[in-house]
């Protein structure tokens, strides 16, 4: 049996749609008997909370059966630092963007655009803030108030997961918790992560404790959505161009139907 390390990538906006792919992958590399170690190499500037949890979770389940080490490429922000957290070490460049330990929670109200446009919405509903998070009214200040307390309980966790994962008290990550990013020259400083160095020496340290020759390294990825697949051939690189484009641009667009979002 061929013994091989997966390098695993990920880039864009961390989301169910995006990351959904990823934890199938991830599952199955736990069972890959080949597979003896996993770069997860990651460019991310974070996304929805529980897409990031579910995303961390995966990364550390294969951890606890083997060796994954993290490698943040330009960004590893928000959530995309805590899905790092559930590698065995986290890399960076010296220049890469680290952290961003927070949480937001956007509330969008469009009863004033359209009213302008002359387009008015009549919500018909049962339950005195039922229709708070529609997208269409302003929140009052009792559910402001219900959101900001929702919204710290998800900024807390995520400080909790950071203290447990880098082994530092809460409070010294709480100071850090500001929503900032840092270099990864100063993220090394803070604890945040463990050593400054490219994809090829990551590679090279995941090497020596797994005994397999980096070069015997295999890129997996999931297998692309069916539209990709359709516009793949003698128009590849202009129809998955394309296609990603528009994609990326609906989901950004699209993220939450319901009018808000906790996002880390």
């Amino acid at each position: 049996m061929r013994e091989i390390l997966a390098h695993v990538a990920f880039r864009g906006t961390i989301r169910d749609r995006s990351v959904d792919p990823y934890l199938r992958l991830l599952q199955t590399l736990r069972y890959k008997r080949r597979v003896k170690g996993v770069l997860l190499d990651i460019a991310s500037g974070g996304g929805e909370a529980i897409a990031s949890t579910d995303f961390y979770l995966a990364v550390k389940r294969l951890n606890e059966l083997k060796p994954v080490y993290a490698s943040i490429g330009s960004i590893g922000a928000s959530g995309a630092y805590l899905t790092a957290l559930g590698a065995r070490r986290i890399f960076a460049y010296p220049e890469s963007e680290v952290g961003s330990i927070g949480v937001v929670s956007a509330h969008f109200a469009v009863r004033d655009m359209l009213r302008r446009l002359g387009v008015s919405v009549e919500l018909l509903h049962e339950g005195i803030h039922k229709d708070a998070y529609q997208g269409y009214r302003p929140l009052t200040e009792v559910e402001r108030a219900k959101l900001q307390e929702t919204t710290k309980v998800v900024y807390d966790e995520f400080i909790e997961v950071v203290a447990r994962e880098r082994k530092k008290p809460v409070e010294e990550v709480r100071a850090l918790a500001t929503g900032e990013f840092w270099s990864g020259t100063q993220a090394i400083k803070l604890g945040l992560v463990d050593a400054l160095a490219d994809r090829e020496a990551v590679l090279a340290e995941l090497s020596r404790l797994t005994g397999v020759p980096s070069r015997k390294t295999v890129r997996v990825s999931p297998p692309r959505p069916f539209l990709e697949r359709l516009f793949s051939g003698s128009s590849a690189s202009l129809g998955s161009a394309f296609f990603n484009r528009v994609h990326d641009a609906l989901e950004d667009a699209l993220l939450e139907s319901d009018g808000f979002s906790f996002r880390r």
